[in-house]
């Protein structure tokens, strides 16, 4: 079965996101549990939680296709001592939030070398960072996402997130989530069936199936190949319908949540409702 959603606002407490789901005919989402754009936040009150986790029955969403995201400033390979103490307090940080909350993943990006260490280094320094913080947590997996490759980004290669998992003491609780523009702005082709079987059968060689937890559903404004990070709404970009009819037909994207992150809210409904016409046909 197929759940998909769209990254949704949480404005005015955590416990809005499901219902605003609900209303765009979501069966999974994504969040941010705090401000994005802020290393520190209000503690999650009891409260908030008990409403949350209500709202999330009332909706019939489960947890496990929830997808937050953690915060834009964390970088878990930041080559100097004081910018990598910072993050990791900070993910680690919103991975307690993600347990509290009973959430069961938590997606990030991993990270910048700042053209200041190797790429080599910068994984070992993100795989370091995860296990700091699933010895201190429980029951959330961090699901790691690939990038576009922009700038001095790490992840934009399949063989980046299968070398940071191979560093991870505990493989349960390690994931990757895979973004169609990144993919695609990568060098990863996915403008047709056939594209879309090399790639996706190169991803199985590297990384494996077994670790795909998510996937953001994003058409791309750049070129393949071009590693510039812009998103465009479904059908409207470089890669056009085909890789998402292929995904919403291939058992190997069941059970998991599919969120939208394109740039136009207003047509996430219909993008949703598009999506799921393509399981008939």
């Amino acid at each position: 079965m197929k759940y998909v959603g769209a990254h949704v606002s949480a404005s005015g407490g955590v416990q809005n996101a499901p219902l605003n789901a609900a209303a765009i005919g979501a069966r999974a989402f994504a969040l941010f549990t705090k401000n994005q754009r802020q290393w520190r936040a209000k503690p999650l009150t009891g409260e908030v939680v008990e409403a949350f986790q209500e709202n999330l029955r009332q909706v019939d969403i489960a947890p496990e296709h929830v997808l937050p995201h953690d915060s834009y400033l964390i970088n878990l390979c930041h080559p100097e001592v004081r910018g990598l103490e910072k993050s990791r307090d900070a993910f680690l940080e919103e991975m307690r939030r993600c347990e509290r909350l009973g959430l069961r993943l938590l997606n990030f990006h991993p990270g910048a070398t700042l053209r200041k260490i190797s790429e080599e280094e910068a994984m070992k320094r993100v795989a370091e960072s995860i296990n700091l913080a699933l010895q201190r947590t429980r029951g959330v997996t961090a699901v790691i996402e690939n990038t576009a490759g922009q700038g001095s980004t790490l992840g934009y290669r399949f063989e980046h997130l299968v070398r940071i998992i191979e560093e991870v003491d505990d493989k349960r609780r390690v994931g990757v989530c895979l973004d169609t523009c990144h993919t695609f702005v990568a060098g990863y082709d996915l403008q047709t069936p056939e594209a879309c079987d090399a790639s996706f059968a190169e991803f199985d060689r590297v990384v494996g199936f077994d670790y795909l937890r998510g996937m953001h559903l994003n058409d791309s404004k750049p070129d393949l190949g071009a590693r510039v990070d812009r998103h465009q709404s479904l059908g409207l970009g470089k890669l056009g319908w085909p890789v998402f009819r292929y995904i919403m037909q291939d058992e190997r994207f069941d059970g998991m949540p599919l969120v939208l992150e394109t740039i136009d809210e207003s047509r996430w409904a219909d993008e949703i409702q598009t999506l799921y016409g393509f399981m008939s046909g």
